[in-house]
């Protein structure tokens, strides 16, 4: 399927928005190739047993997609940008389900560095990086958007700039900034 107009995705999210439950089954099959894209993103990081396969991901992020129609949406940006948390919250919530944030949960320590966002390499603990993210995020919200976005989700510099509205030279910074912030507070999770 060629990919969609970014203005059409915007029109029939504004229409969902406003109630027209038919924009939803019509977005749908224009969204969900890259709802898996992003999923595969997400899971390439995963432990190579995690339970959680790629589909049903997609399937319980656009659960609660649904559940979030009271969003004013944008554009296709802010719809990415809203699916890339959604799906890191299912991911987290999967790992404290199953018990993994105890003792790092067997999860292999790995640097968050360029190589990973296309590495086939397995997961570190998504529970302690959710919770440096939250720290972060408190410190500087920006900063932890461009992390999600970029190491979770996937997205390009470009395309990161465009969820958040500001310029590809500021995503670049706050990627190193934050990638520098993280690393020190994850460094400290083991001692």
């Amino acid at each position: 399927m060629p990919t969609p107009s970014p203005g059409a995705v915007t029109e029939l999210l504004r229409a969902w928005s406003d109630g027209d439950d038919g924009a939803l089954a019509r977005l749908t099959p224009l969204v969900e190739t890259e709802l898996r894209r992003l999923a595969r993103g997400y899971m390439g990081r995963e432990r190579r047993e995690h339970t959680l396969q790629p589909t049903a991901l997609v399937n319980e992020a656009f659960l609660r997609l649904t559940d979030a129609r009271q969003i004013r949406w944008q554009d296709r940006a802010h719809f990415l940008g809203i699916s890339a948390r959604l799906m890191r919250r299912v991911l987290v919530d999967h790992a404290r389900a199953r018990g993994f944030h105890k003792r790092g949960g067997g999860a292999q320590r790995v640097t968050l560095d360029e190589g990973l966002i296309a590495s086939p390499e397995p997961a570190l603990d998504l529970v302690a990086l959710d919770r440096a993210l939250e720290a972060l995020a408190a410190d500087d919200v920006r900063k932890s958007r461009v992390i999600e976005l970029r190491f979770f989700g996937g997205l390009s510099v470009e395309e990161t700039a465009e969820v958040l509205h500001v310029s590809p030279q500021t995503i670049k910074r706050d990627w190193r900034l934050a990638k520098l912030w993280l690393l020190r507070e994850l460094d400290g999770v083991d001692r």
